[in-house]
């Protein structure tokens, strides 16, 4: 009998395949406790939508991003710190303070989680921060840090 899985079932598959198993197995295991539904032509047909609808929607997701990298590119955050002598800040530069010195400056909403420091910032100059913006889609963004 073909089913669709619901859920991940160990030793037989993840969720939204469709596999081949006994009878027994499908009405006696996987349907009453809802892991499985019968691969009906309707079933089908509505798993290829939402696998088609589930792909445009990554692909958007996908060009948002790339879209989002290139305006990253071009635009410079500028932080201003307070320092002691010989130009060194109290303390560093955080992703939150540059997370919201983009929404402040450039209106981008960029959680700091996806902001990735090599280092700490603790001097002035100017800086070359990563940002995750989706799988396996990457930028920069230069962060400024001047005299406060």
């Amino acid at each position: 009998m073909k089913v669709i899985l619901l859920q991940d079932v160990k030793a037989q598959g993840k969720k939204g395949e469709m596999i081949n198993v006994s009878d027994g197995y499908a009405r006696n295991f996987l349907l009453p406790r809802k892991l499985a539904m019968e691969a009906t032509t309707d079933a089908i047909n509505a798993k290829k939508n939402a696998d088609a609808a589930a792909e445009r929607r990554i692909q958007e997701d996908r060009k948002a991003a790339q879209e989002l990298k290139a305006r990253l590119e071009k635009m410079t955050v500028k932080i201003q710190a307070k320092a002691g002598a010989a130009g060194r800040l109290f303390g560093s530069v955080t992703t939150k303070e540059i997370s919201e010195a983009l929404l402040a400056q450039h209106k981008i909403d960029l959680p700091k989680t996806r902001l990735e420091l090599a280092e700490p910032i603790k001097a002035f100059g100017t800086y070359r921060v990563k940002a995750k913006l989706y799988t396996e889609v990457q930028g920069e963004v230069i962060v400024q840090v001047t005299e406060g």
